[in-house]
């Protein structure tokens, strides 16, 4: 516990300061490129800062071109950051539209080109769905954790049909990733750290074009589940 609290002493002002550097660098810098830096580089001295080691495999199934949808399972906050540093390519997140209204890190997320998903009701989902679709197709490769929250005891948790909804309608592949190690070092609703390694593997990409939501929804739990370690 007392490892968790001096990391927070640590995390909230670094945060802050990184949030600053990506809004002002969000005036000049259309792209969301600079702002993706900054998130890096944030992520990057958060795992180090906690030691945390990351490995990573499957980058070659990647696709180097081209917008995608990637996908995988969510066991502990550190997640962000190991994906922010595994993932080569430019990308941005689809997050609750709550953390959108976090003074300057919501201003931060919109100068990198993240996409705010509205829950609140059916009507203003649907048209978040909508808007993000079209960023997508337009070009925008995305992460998105199907589970909706982060799991308790390690396994798989029920898949949203939202994030297999946006897929169809953005027409994108989809690039399913497993994610162990992460909640044996953050377990979730529990203040603890422990130093470890987080290893993230990339499976080959999956076809949306002539696909239900359901059937994509069976196919991407199949491979993240191929990798995953349930202890």
């Amino acid at each position: 516990m007392l490892r968790a609290r001096l990391y927070l002493l640590f995390l909230v002002p670094f945060t802050l300061l990184c949030s600053l550097f990506a809004v002002t660098a969000g005036l000049f810098d259309a792209s969301g490129r600079s702002g993706h830096a900054c998130a890096r580089f944030w992520s990057v001295w958060c795992l180090r800062v906690a030691r945390i080691g990351l490995s990573v495999s499957g980058l070659e199934l990647v696709p180097t071109s081209g917008p995608v949808i990637y996908m995988g399972n969510h066991q502990g906050n550190f997640d962000i950051h190991a994906l922010s540093v595994a993932i080569p390519r430019l990308f941005a997140w689809v997050a609750k539209e709550e953390l959108f209204r976090v003074p300057v890190f919501g201003a931060a997320m919109r100068r990198a080109g993240y996409i705010p998903l509205d829950r609140s009701d059916g009507r203003k989902a649907l048209k978040s769905m909508k808007q993000a679709a079209e960023r997508i197709a337009a070009g925008a490769s995305v992460v998105i954790f199907p589970e909706g929250t982060r799991t308790l005891d390690g396994t798989l948790l029920p898949f949203k049909r939202g994030a297999f909804l946006l897929a169809v309608k953005a027409g994108v592949p989809i690039v399913p990733f497993t994610i162990n190690g992460s909640r044996e070092i953050n377990p979730r609703n529990r203040i603890e750290l422990r130093p470890g390694n987080i290893s993230i593997s990339f499976a080959a990409p999956i076809e949306t074009a002539g696909s239900s939501e359901h059937e994509l929804m069976e196919l991407v739990r199949e491979a993240i589940a191929a990798r995953l370690e349930v202890h």
